[in-house]
Formats: C-alpha cells, structure tokens, sequence
C-alpha cells in the first residue's frame, strides 16, 4: 500500500509542477498577482487530496480519482492549441495515470462504504 501512497502522491506532484510550468512559464498572465491566484485555483483541488493520500483513506483516493478527470480535461483543450500540445498530452497522461492509482487504491482500501 506504500507503494500506492508513493505513487499517489508523486502523480499529484507532477500535476502540480507541470501547472506551475504552464503557468508561470509558458503561458503566464499579465500581471502576478493574478497568475498567483489562478495557479492556487488550479492546484488547489490536489492539495485538499494530500492530507487523506497520506492517512491512506480510502476517500481521498476516490476523489483523486474524480478530480483528475478536471486535469484529464483541461489536458484535452491544451492538446487543441499546437503551441501546448506537449504539455496537454503529459497533463492528459498524468490525469489517465492518477484515475487508475485513484481507483485501485480505492478497491485495496475496502472502497467507500453505503450510508443511509
């Protein structure tokens, strides 16, 4: 399960960095204050999943699984524009990745159980 938690968490990481690298580098906005708050916009999904990943809930790894597809898509509108092709098709692959270590470590953790 180590092994899961590990590879969760660096998909999440490598979601983070590679939207930290569109965003400041290749594809900036005017002004910072405004980049700074898009970034935390777009990243903030992933870092309300970072406490639940590393208590290995089973939860977390269901909404990792749920807020990858936002990625997933954004992933498919760069993959549109030629000049960010590069950076869709690895967000994309990332996103694919995280659904399927979100899923899985949803099954090993028992899944979610039914209230009523």
């Amino acid at each position: 399960m180590k092994r899961l938690q590990f590879l969760s968490l660096l998909l999440i990481g490598s979601l983070f960095a590679l939207t930290g690298l569109r965003q400041f580098f290749v594809s900036p906005l005017q002004g910072t204050v405004l980049n700074l708050l898009w970034f935390l916009v777009q990243v903030l999904p992933l870092l309300f999943l970072l406490p639940g990943i590393l208590r290995l809930r089973a939860r977390a790894y269901f909404f990792a699984a749920l807020v990858s597809m936002l990625y997933f898509i954004h992933g498919i509108l760069l993959i549109i524009t030629p000049d960010t092709r590069a950076m869709g098709l690895w967000e994309v692959g990332l996103a694919m990745l995280l659904v399927l270590v979100g899923s899985f470590g949803t099954r090993q953790l028992g899944g979610l159980k039914a209230t009523q």
